[in-house]
């Protein structure tokens, strides 16, 4: 039965994610925004959605294991996963605005979040108003630079800028029910799955429940990418990992204390994220620059199916 919940949770999550992002992309193109900052905030949060959702039910059901864990596993999926995948559906193009701003900001809150959880093991109320703080900072020069003159010269998907507002409201509360319930299922699913197969709820949460919450990101990348909208497909995800950290558990953490109570988040898993965000760098220089093949996609998916083998086999072999 606890099977059946987590599915039925992945697939709320799913629908709700997808109908939030069209509603919000519907929202944007009406208070006219850039498409760099659709990309790279209103989509990356809409997207980040889900994760949200499910650490806050796990906070408030005493599994801090999945809070956390969701949100290491869903970054280390965007990367190596579902930007493996989307590069592997077609090269994607990188601007150089991505090493000068966009990727120093993810090792930062990449960064800041391991040396919270290994100072005191918890992730504090005043830790997560400095990420989300932090958050917002990013968004403000991100916008102004989007002022100063960057665009982008892909299109996005026109129709939803002509869409009425009675339909938005309706994919937004849509997307708002689906969400809730999902999360509600997918979390107690995960705890009961947990327990009867023998494994911790931080091996399920940075798994299933971490590819599950990373479908919208997939989905909305390997779109962009098939369109030929690279700019947005990887702004997208990387956004999405900042997200991740500064809002999904910034605001968690903000609510509730969210305690370090398995100790693989701090000695394999978050080294894993770390380790992909890092790796991007040379990707993206060498051989070709500025360019993720699709040779490199296939070495990000290879390394995250290793990433996978270890997480169950170290969890078997305890």
């Amino acid at each position: 039965m606890s099977v059946l919940w987590l599915i039925l949770g992945l697939i709320l999550l799913v629908v709700g994610g997808e109908f939030l992002v069209r509603s919000a992309v519907a929202l944007s193109f009406k208070f006219r925004l850039s498409k760099l900052i659709i990309g790279m905030t209103i989509v990356s949060f809409a997207t980040s959605a889900p994760e949200l959702l499910v650490s806050l039910n796990a906070a408030f059901n005493n599994a801090p294991a999945i809070a956390i864990n969701n949100v290491v596993g869903s970054n280390i999926a965007n990367i190596g996963l579902v930007l493996g995948i989307t590069a592997m559906v077609g090269n994607i193009g990188v601007s150089r605005s991505f090493y000068k701003l966009n990727w120093p900001v993810m090792m930062l809150f990449s960064l800041a979040l391991y040396y919270f959880l290994y100072n005191d093991n918890q992730l504090s109320h005043f830790e997560g108003i400095l990420l989300f703080l932090a958050l917002n900072i990013f968004i403000f020069f991100l916008i102004r630079s989007a002022r100063g003159g960057a665009n982008l010269d892909d299109e996005v998907d026109e129709t939803l800028a002509i869409v009425s507002n009675f339909r938005i409201g309706l994919w937004l509360i849509i997307g708002a029910v689906a969400l809730y319930f999902g999360s509600e299922w997918l979390v107690s699913g995960a705890i009961d799955l947990a327990k009867a197969i023998g494994v911790s709820e931080a091996v399920i949460s940075v798994s299933m429940i971490a590819i599950g919450t990373s479908v919208p990101e997939l989905a909305a990348s390997v779109i962009a990418a098939a369109k030929q909208e690279k700019a947005i497909s990887l702004g997208n995800l990387i956004g999405s990992n900042i997200f991740n950290i500064g809002s999904v558990l910034g605001l968690t953490s903000m609510i509730k204390v969210i305690p370090v109570t398995d100790p693989s988040i701090l000695s394999r898993d978050i080294f894993w994220m770390l380790l992909f965000a890092v790796v991007l760098i040379p990707l993206i220089l060498i051989p070709k620059r500025f360019q993720i093949n699709r040779f490199k996609g296939l070495v990000l998916v290879m390394g995250y199916g290793i990433f996978i083998f270890m997480v169950f086999n170290s969890s078997s072999g305890v």
